[in-house]
């Protein structure tokens, strides 16, 4: 066995950091790739009605309840009483949480006052942006997580 010396504790330094620093850039520039980080284009005009919105949305009292079965994705809008939500236009946003390779904007078909769509998810976690007008304009904003257990081939 040779000698440990301060060029050997040198270039196991410089290597084990350089190991390190390369993996932290190929995350970030990931990171940076596939998420584009934008809620609303300017966040402090989006707050100057917030308040507002948010006290009209929960005056509507509706709930969303989402499901997805054999290729199915429903979506349940219920009003104060539980009954089917007079909707005036819906909008859906379907993809991850971290990436918006897989975004998609499902048409929706109101069946029996549930809003249904054929669509091949794949397994995992699945995010729901509903974007929902009732007739007297209230938007309602909801983000929805929904869990894929069974691979659909699509």
């Amino acid at each position: 066995m040779t000698e440990l010396t301060g060029r050997h504790v040198l270039g196991i330094t410089v290597g084990a950091f350089g190991i390190i620093i390369t993996v932290n850039m190929v995350m970030a520039v990931q990171a940076v790739r596939t998420f584009p980080g934008l809620e609303v284009a300017n966040g402090y005009i989006a707050s100057q009605t917030f308040d507002a919105e948010r006290k009209a949305q929960l005056a509507l009292g509706w709930t969303a309840v989402p499901d997805y079965r054999d290729g199915k994705l429903t979506l349940t809008l219920m009003d104060a009483e539980g009954l089917p939500a007079a909707v005036k236009s819906i909008d859906l946003l379907v993809g991850r949480t971290t990436a918006s390779n897989d975004d998609v904007r499902p048409v929706l078909t109101r069946v029996s006052g549930i809003w249904e769509t054929h669509l091949a998810l794949a397994r995992g976690k699945w995010m729901l942006k509903v974007e929902a007008v009732a007739p007297d304009g209230t938007m309602f904003r909801q983000r929805l997580e929904l869990f894929v257990m069974d691979q659909v081939q699509g």
